[in-house]
């Protein structure tokens, strides 16, 4: 079954959606699973490798660690929402899924995606505090806060994705039920209906808007932070101070670089390759979740050496 099979199909309500692996590409699929494959499983025993760690060990009971076992929730649910349908389309060939599962992945993805930005916003926080005002830093963020904190976003990134499978279940679909990306989104979903979608563009760039404040409140806090920097005499402190940043900026731009890229392709480059478009989404999805355990524990001291420690246990 070709692509314009799909798209001249003409559906009243379809029971399947079509799914879409790197275009022109489809004969390498079962070689292309192998480093998705790859990146998925570093990615999992990576971030579950950092929340064992901060789970068992006393020393990393600390609020920066508390935030980045957040982190390492979200991407991991970023992960396990999109490896069902990944595995499926380069694995085995199996691009169908029901409307009703690909919405509910849909949710997730955006969900888990929202979290994931919620996080990296107080990590700018944390980190800023830290900076700013040391002495203060544990009275002021407190395991009772922080967990306050965390579970006000938790519910922050829900009930500002929680809308959309409501909104995408009352659209009518028909003729398209080819989707463009591996796995479902809420504006590839969206674009498939016959019906009036004035609701989810307006709610779908209210979201997006959302995701612009916290990189814009992220960015405010670093300018923060450089200031307060600056205003230490010794060279070689401020560079120390800093190093405290990098794994947090590193974690900010492998999210949003490809966020952001993927944005300026849809609005200013409609006639880029659909291979790069996929590509982009893909990065989206497996990057963030591979690079942040990895960028943490090289960055982290206490975590690199409790790793270390661990192997070296093993090795005797």
């Amino acid at each position: 079954i070709t692509m314009l099979d799909f798209n001249s199909t003409v559906f009243t309500n379809p029971s399947t959606f079509f799914l879409m692996g790197i275009p022109g590409m489809e004969p390498a699929n079962i070689w292309v699973s192998i480093p998705i494959c790859l990146m998925y499983l570093v990615a999992i025993v990576g971030n579950c490798t950092i929340l064992f760690f901060i789970k068992t060990e006393p020393s990393l009971h600390e609020p920066m660690y508390r935030f980045l076992s957040m982190l390492a929730v979200s991407d991991l649910g970023l992960s396990f929402s999109s490896l069902p349908t990944m595995l499926k389309i380069f694995l085995f060939n199996a691009p169908r899924i029901s409307p009703d599962a690909c919405i509910a992945q849909e949710f997730f993805i955006h969900g888990f995606s929202a979290m994931e930005s919620s996080v990296l916003l107080i990590m700018s926080f944390d980190r800023f505090i830290a900076i700013y005002n040391p002495l203060r830093y544990t009275s002021i963020l407190t395991n009772a806060r922080v967990t306050k904190i965390g579970l006000v976003f938790f519910l922050k990134s829900v009930l500002l994705i929680l809308p959309f499978p409501f909104t995408l279940k009352h659209l009518r679909y028909c003729k398209k039920n080819l989707l463009s990306h591996s796995y479902c989104l809420h504006q590839d979903v969206m674009k498939l209906a016959c019906s009036d979608n004035k609701v989810n563009v307006i709610y779908g760039f209210f979201v997006a808007v959302t995701s612009i404040l916290d990189l814009t409140f992220i960015f405010m806090s670093y300018m923060l932070i450089l200031k307060a920097v600056l205003s230490i005499a010794s060279k070689k402190e401020r560079l120390k101070v800093l190093n405290t940043c990098i794994s947090h900026i590193c974690a900010v731009l492998t999210f949003y670089i490809p966020i952001v890229s993927l944005a300026i392709i849809y609005r200013f480059a409609k006639h880029t390759s659909s291979i790069i478009r996929v590509l982009m989404a893909d990065v989206f999805l497996l990057v963030p979740p591979l690079m942040n355990p990895i960028v943490y524990c090289v960055k982290s001291q206490q975590i690199r050496n409790l790793v270390l420690e661990k192997l070296c246990q093993k090795h005797n």
